[in-house]
């Protein structure tokens, strides 16, 4: 009977979880096995799949050979050395500000999440108008105080400043509400300890906040770092890749090279070895957490 009774349970748990299982491996693991094979052929999209024809390693070898490719990534390179510092920086700040018992702090939290949950279509769409070189309120704003803007996203050397700003202005709301509910699983005990030592507010966050806020540091960096590479949603609708490429990025290159140029072969070859680049970065940041994330014993 007790037997009986194990073999039920799993039979039950097996069915409920049958849905999720179907789904996974058809929208997640039967196209991630076919985008493998089509990487190797020359499906151009148009025709039957089945007509297309092997070409063995030359769409992967064409992805390093290609100069937009090339760009693309050196792009997304560029984006995060400007956006993980910022966005970490500010996460940490607000934070520490969002912690405090202060006044409507409810409200504060729940405006400063507000961005996270807006789409990016939405939030593109705005803020290129808000950048506008010629009517757009960030420049009117800077005219007050005697600065002429640039035409942010139309010039070269301000567009990615531009996507960057408007992705940290995006996504610092997930990183301080993280970052929040690990300062809130910090014992008191660290700090009345520290208090009877007479530590200053500057090194109790030195010696106690930052160590202790390492394991939900070292998450919210994985997780922007993997979303970085993929960056795509603000580039196309803010800039298209432009101007003159200078906001291009490897998934953006993907998406025209797959639906615009139908190049479905090589586009699947790009996307593999951006899989390779994230899965490399992601492993490397396992790797190097062991020595400097501190895990509560």
């Amino acid at each position: 009977m007790a037997g009986q009774r194990k073999w039920n349970r799993r039979t039950a748990a097996f069915l409920f979880l049958l849905p999720a299982i179907l789904g996974l491996m058809l929208l997640q693991l039967v196209p991630m096995i076919a985008s493998i094979v089509i990487s190797f052929t020359d499906w151009d999209l148009l025709t039957n799949w089945k007509q297309a024809n092997f070409v063995g390693w030359d769409n992967y070898t064409q992805v390093f050979k290609d100069e937009k490719s090339y760009t693309s990534l050196l792009n997304v390179f560029v984006f995060l050395i400007g956006y993980m510092p910022l966005v970490m920086v500010f996460g940490v700040l607000f934070a520490v500000l969002l912690n405090r018992n202060i006044r409507g702090v409810k409200f504060y939290r729940a405006a400063i999440f507000v961005p996270v949950i807006t789409s990016w279509v939405a939030v593109s769409i705005v803020w290129r108008w808000l950048l506008n070189g010629q009517s757009g309120i960030v420049n009117y704003l800077l005219s007050l105080v005697g600065i002429q803007g640039p035409v942010w996203l139309q010039d070269p050397t301000w567009a990615m400043a531009a996507v960057i700003a408007v992705t940290v202005w995006k996504d610092v709301g997930f990183v301080s509400i993280i970052l929040l509910a690990g300062l809130q699983d910090i014992s008191d005990d660290y700090y009345e300890a520290s208090e009877l030592d007479g530590a200053s507010a500057w090194n109790k966050f030195r010696n106690i906040t930052l160590p202790m806020l390492t394991p939900s540091l070292f998450f919210v960096m994985t997780i922007s770092l993997i979303n970085s590479f993929q960056l795509f949603d603000q580039v196309l609708i803010m800039t298209n890749g432009g101007p003159a490429g200078s906001t291009s990025t490897i998934v953006e290159q993907v998406y025209k090279n797959a639906f615009q140029f139908n190049k479905m072969g090589f586009a699947s070859a790009q996307s593999w070895v951006l899989f390779v680049i994230i899965f490399a970065v992601t492993f490397l940041q396992q790797w190097l957490q062991k020595r400097w994330v501190v895990y509560e014993r």
